[in-house]
């Protein structure tokens, strides 16, 4: 019998910048450099970064803003090879209980409005349309769709992140969907320093979502 594979969700660190970089050129049409998150991890006193490791590998990861008390989720993206496995749910989860650890009151973020699979998503997870950006994505001129949580201390919000929570607990550790073996670039060894705050969207499942 294999062993059973380990999905964990961490701070990212500059040791993974590698890893992240794999993610972001497969995921964006234009993609942050490396140097971009380094000046983020190592300046940026509102920048909270999480990645998602399988068996060492980083498979994916997001950013938050924390911004008196709202929290920005400003990039979200899953490995092409692990997408439509709960990857991104796993993310989404450690950033909101990032946010909430961090006393923000509620989440924002932006998505292109053409991206229905990333917001169902962010429906799923109590994020609701409040507003539009024209021409929000530099690359296209794409609008923006603003989402926003409910206050996320509240009796609804938390039911339904404790409920999608222990959904993804009774399910099998992720197994890649494609060829993934650009992931041994991804590769990082288990005590790597974290440089942000702890805390784990099928959304961003199907492409990445920077906002």
């Amino acid at each position: 019998m294999s062993p059973r594979r380990v999905l964990k969700v961490r701070p990212m660190g500059i040791g993974d910048l590698p890893g992240v970089q794999v993610i972001e050129r497969a995921s964006f049409s234009t993609p942050w450099p490396a140097h971009a998150y380094r000046q983020e991890l190592e300046t940026n006193r509102l920048a909270h970064y999480l990645v998602a490791t399988l068996d060492r590998a980083i498979v994916a990861y997001g950013g938050i803003w924390i911004m008196v008390d709202e929290a920005h989720i400003t990039t979200f993206a899953v490995h092409p090879g692990f997408r439509r496995r709960g990857i991104g749910e796993r993310l989404l989860i450690g950033l909101l209980d990032l946010s909430i650890a961090r006393m923000a009151r509620e989440a924002t973020l932006e998505v292109r409005l053409s991206n229905l699979a990333a917001r169902r998503l962010y429906e799923k997870y109590g994020f609701r349309p409040v507003g539009i950006r024209p021409r929000y994505y530099s690359d296209d001129g794409e609008d923006a769709l603003i989402m926003t949580t409910p206050e996320l201390t509240s009796p609804g919000i938390q039911e339904t992140i404790a409920e999608l929570r222990a959904a993804l607990d009774a399910r099998p550790a992720p197994s890649p969907t494609a060829d993934a073996s650009d992931i041994a670039d991804a590769m990082v060894p288990d005590d790597v320093p974290a440089d942000a705050d702890a805390a784990d969207a099928d959304a961003a499942e199907t492409s990445g979502a920077r906002t």
